[in-house]
């Protein structure tokens, strides 16, 4: 089950690192699928194609639902990839690609300084990344009478939820988006201050 809550990098960030005169430049960020993950890299690889590799690992998602990726680019199998990824793993950050592209500076590290290297700069790069909370929601319709509308948005923001729409017909009809775990506590909440006479649907999960 996809937890409600984990911290994702607010935005991309990239550091240096060189070892023994190779240069490894860490690129941390923020995807929502493969195919963005995949799109990203392309741009990297486009900003520094004359690079000796761009070893990558990303992880979508959080928890146990996680779909995870990883390529040595070219380096000795296991030396690259994944270091950075298990790395990663312990980062306790989902939604996330790095990228450490590799400029070879002439002094072979061998397999066991690659590895140290690698994570070292994907370690390097994690500890100075800003993140954010991401907070998965679901859109509500909530049909209520005209005279509780004032209340109901008070309901909404004392829950984080946030109004998206609002039709004024026969009844009201609200459409908001709210933290899933509230919606259990939202819903408890509605229905007591209507006395049952409110109607929420789950429209669809963003």
């Amino acid at each position: 089950m996809k937890p409600s809550r984990y911290r994702v990098p607010s935005n991309q960030h990239r550091i240096t690192l060189t070892v023994a005169n190779s240069h490894f430049i860490t690129t941390i960020s923020k995807i929502e699928n493969v195919e963005e993950a995949k799109s990203v890299l392309g741009n990297i690889r486009r900003e520094m194609p004359d690079a000796s590799h761009h070893v990558y690992a990303f992880r979508v998602g959080y928890g146990n639902s996680v779909i995870e990726g990883m390529s040595d680019d070219g380096e000795p199998s296991g030396t690259a990839g994944p270091p950075v990824l298990m790395t990663l793993r312990g980062s306790n950050i989902g939604d996330v690609l790095v990228v450490v592209t590799r400029y070879f500076g002439g002094t072979k590290l061998g397999t066991g300084g690659l590895v140290r290297a690698y994570t070292e700069a994907t370690r390097t790069a994690l500890d100075t990344l800003k993140t954010e909370e991401k907070v998965s929601r679901k859109t509500l319709g909530i049909e209520i009478p005209y005279a509780l509308y004032e209340t109901f948005k008070r309901l909404i923001a004392q829950h984080n939820g946030i109004i998206e729409d609002v039709d004024f017909a026969e009844n009201v009809m609200v459409i908001i988006r709210i933290p899933v775990d509230y919606i259990e506590l939202f819903s408890q909440v509605a229905s007591d201050a209507t006395s049952g006479h409110s109607s929420i649907v789950i429209l669809s999960e963003t």
